[in-house]
């Protein structure tokens, strides 16, 4: 008798101590930590401004256009393929992917790469609109849950003189920026006016809609 007893005192407090152990270990775990598909300085620097810890992560994604792809299918597509590359390797977790385009006289408007490059887009763009689109999809790893949009911000550009325009470029060196500028600094300047509801998006990453996103998830940054 005095054997049983003692045994489930000990099966008791063993139970008891893995019960503790469990709650602690959730307690201290993360829970639906963010995953930024992207290696973007710009993307992450705005993705810092939610506050929140995050992992990025380059995305393996081949970004080639589909023969006669309209911008809109495009952007969306390689959001949510940026996404899913980083999200596949996860058990959990919130994968945030984006990507832009720039759209002038119905073409789609790359990166610029050179000086002389940069300098032509900016000829082409002197007083003229120019619309941005920017495509954002948010994957739940856990749940398999999709989420797709697209965000549109139009600018209209100034009547740009040849001296500002080189000028602006030897300045920012917007090289590596479709549309040849850098909205966050210098390149407000060659605006006349911005037409949309998140200028974040310009940079790469809209924020607001983001942020609706993640409440969908029930990721409210205001509470955690």
């Amino acid at each position: 008798m005095w054997f049983f007893s003692r045994y489930f005192s000990i099966l008791f407090i063993v139970r008891h101590s893995l019960m503790i152990k469990a709650v602690l270990i959730m307690s201290v775990t993360p829970v639906s930590p963010l995953y930024l598909a992207s290696t973007s300085v710009y993307r992450q620097h705005l993705l810092r401004k939610l506050g929140q810890d995050f992992i990025a992560v380059k995305p393996e994604v081949d970004e080639t256009p589909l023969t006669s792809e309209p911008a809109e299918q495009l952007v969306q597509r390689l959001a949510l393929a940026k996404a899913q590359a980083v999200a596949i390797n996860l058990t959990c977790g919130l994968v945030i992917g984006s990507d832009q385009v720039a759209v002038f006289a119905n073409k789609i408007i790359g990166k610029p790469h050179t000086v002389e490059n940069a300098c032509a887009q900016l000829r082409s763009f002197s007083g003229q609109t120019v619309s941005f689109l920017t495509g954002l999809a948010l994957i739940n790893a856990a749940t398999g849950r999709q989420q797709v949009i697209i965000e549109p911000f139009n600018v209209k550009f100034r009547s740009l003189s040849d001296a500002e325009i080189r000028s602006y470029v030897a300045k920012e060196q917007p090289l590596d920026c479709a549309g040849s500028f850098k909205s966050e600094g210098l390149g407000i300047c060659l605006f006349d006016k911005l037409q949309g509801d998140d200028p974040n998006s310009l940079i790469g990453l809209p924020l607001l809609r983001l942020n609706q996103l993640l409440l969908n998830e029930g990721f409210n940054v205001l509470l955690r």
